[in-house]
């Protein structure tokens, strides 16, 4: 059976375009399945990306500033929040999820309806400050379709987004001589949490699927430099960067992280001379270097005036306290914490993710050389101590706010940098790498699979219901087997590209049979 899914593996690889159109494929039904089994406003913050993006979709970049009470984490507050008018159903959908979110007992059948009224009013939305390119890309179906269909539509919008980001990171690491190892890294890069925010109007989806192609395609220029693939791969870096920057505040960080950790794992002299001589960096550093002006710009220009009544005991120190007690449950957020940070996924998930994420993490350690393994515990320290940071920062004036997905377009460079740095230095033999693969894609699929039912079932019957959901009180658009068989077979079906078979070492060149110059010796280089 291992042979015949090689051949299938190295069929669907024979071209990168097909690789980008399988993986693509299979990206956008597992993305696109979250989309439609998952209850409309069941994910974090919704509700104001939706509306967000419908009126960005409809010329409304801006409005005016409306404060509105907010009770986050038990702290009261006056958020500052932006009004858009839009028909009155979409000033229904803060509030469509607050009778099961929370209460995870309680299955989405509990939601009322959004109603059809198209009179225009104002409503408000929190994302008003977030820069427009990320929901006009995703708003425009509700100029098509109204109600939930063009809801759902947006979902679909931005999960074919992702998912093209995902892709072209595929591509990326087949390109690598040992694109089987290189591959399950951006398998074990694409948790289940990535894979549900892609598949929610969210900039989170797109600022994460934008992490994982910045970091391969750095990764591949720093450890992999072949000259016939630079400009494609920076063609990549520069798509991902470009929708890193945008996307999100946070997005000029995570790039500028991802570039100092690969450029300290760069160790090939002339690598760098290399890139640099290329014209594409600089044309593609010069869009980057507007899009970041552009986005400081923006957020100069929409700053954060909301009012938080902070108590006085919480600290800059008491936040860093709690914050790193916190990281077990910030790593766990990265995945798979689902709902409105209510829907754990299953221990399974966990266990399965994370002993894989350990067993790449120590490999690395084991066969990285010093400045390899300097990344390494500087990638893991960050992991740890950004949140700290971030945290004792910022909770004297916003509370204690943070999210595990919020570091998580950068975190995803820690299976990667592992399993290149293997791919790179380890030999081939010696140990069982093949075997590695197989069983750590078959797991993660397993545990990809079971955190999608885990979910399903807590929207269908609630957490104490049946474990079988035979008889659901809510179900999405086609039923609840429908969605878990698709996303099973997808899960399943995506472990095929990490199994192609490796490229052979590029044969030796001859030496020039020229007499060499005076005090010049020929020399057979390098295969790269």
């Amino acid at each position: 059976m291992i042979p015949a899914l090689t051949r299938l593996a190295d069929w669907s690889a024979r071209t990168p375009k097909r690789l980008w159109l399988i993986s693509f494929a299979l990206f956008f039904t597992l993305a696109g399945s979250w989309s439609a089994a998952s209850p409309l406003g069941s994910s974090p913050d919704e509700h104001a990306h939706f509306i967000r993006a419908a009126a960005v979709a409809r010329g409304q970049i801006g409005g005016p500033q409306v404060m509105v009470p907010h009770t986050v984490a038990g702290i009261e507050g006056q958020f500052a929040e932006t009004g858009v008018d839009l028909p009155r159903w979409y000033g229904n959908l803060p509030t469509v999820h607050e009778c099961y979110s929370w209460r995870q007992s309680r299955p989405a059948s509990c939601a009322p309806s959004l109603g059809n009224a198209q009179e225009i009013v104002q409503t408000t939305t929190a994302a008003g400050r977030y820069h427009p390119a990320y929901y006009l890309a995703t708003g425009w179906p509700s100029l098509l379709v109204d109600g939930p269909k063009g809801l759902y539509l947006m979902r679909f919008v931005s999960a074919l987004l992702c998912s093209a980001l995902l892709a072209s990171a595929v591509v990326t690491a087949a390109e690598w001589r040992r694109r089987s190892l290189a591959v399950l890294g951006v398998l074990a890069a694409a948790t289940p949490m990535t894979l549900y925010m892609a598949g929610m109007v969210n900039p989170s989806g797109g600022e994460i699927a934008a992490g994982i192609l910045v970091w391969t395609a750095l990764l591949a220029i720093v450890l992999s430099p072949d000259p016939r693939l630079l400009n494609r791969r920076l063609a990549r870096l520069g798509i991902g960067g470009l929708v890193l920057i945008n996307i999100r505040p946070l997005g000029l960080i995570w790039f500028a992280g991802a570039v100092v950790f690969c450029l300290l794992l760069t160790q090939r002299r002339g690598v760098l001379g290399s890139v640099l001589r290329r014209k594409a960096l600089w044309m593609w550093t010069g869009l980057l270097g507007l899009a970041t002006a552009g986005a400081l710009y923006w957020a100069a220009k929409h700053p954060d005036n909301s009012k938080i009544d902070i108590p006085d005991s919480l600290t800059a120190g008491v936040a860093a306290k709690r914050t790193m007690g916190n990281t077990d449950w910030y790593i766990k957020q990265m995945l798979g914490f689902f709902g409105w940070l209510d829907t754990p996924a299953p221990a399974f998930t966990y266990l399965v993710w994370m002993a894989v994420l350990a067993t790449l993490a120590a490999l690395a350690l084991i066969y990285g050389r010093k400045r390899d393994l300097l990344a390494m515990f500087g990638m893991l320290a960050a992991i740890v101590l950004v949140p700290v940071a971030a945290q004792a920062s910022e909770a004297e004036r916003i509370g204690m706010v943070w999210q595990g997905r919020y570091l998580l377009p950068f975190a995803v460079g820690l299976p990667l940098m592992a399993v290149l740095i293997c791919a790179t230095r380890a030999s081939e033999r010696g140990f069982p790498w093949r075997r590695l693969v197989g069983f750590s894609v078959a797991g993660l699929a397993l545990a990809n699979g079971a955190a999608f039912y885990w979910v399903l079932r807590r929207f269908t019957v609630g957490t104490k219901g049946s474990w079988l959901a035979t008889h659901a009180h809510w179900a999405p658009p086609g039923g609840w087997v429908f969605w878990t068989g698709v996303y099973t077979a997808a899960a399943l079906a995506i472990v095929v590209t990490a199994l192609m078979s490796d490229r052979k070492p590029a044969p030796p060149q001859l030496p020039d049979l020229d007499t060499p110059r005076p005090g010049h010796h020929a020399r057979v280089p390098e295969p790269a």
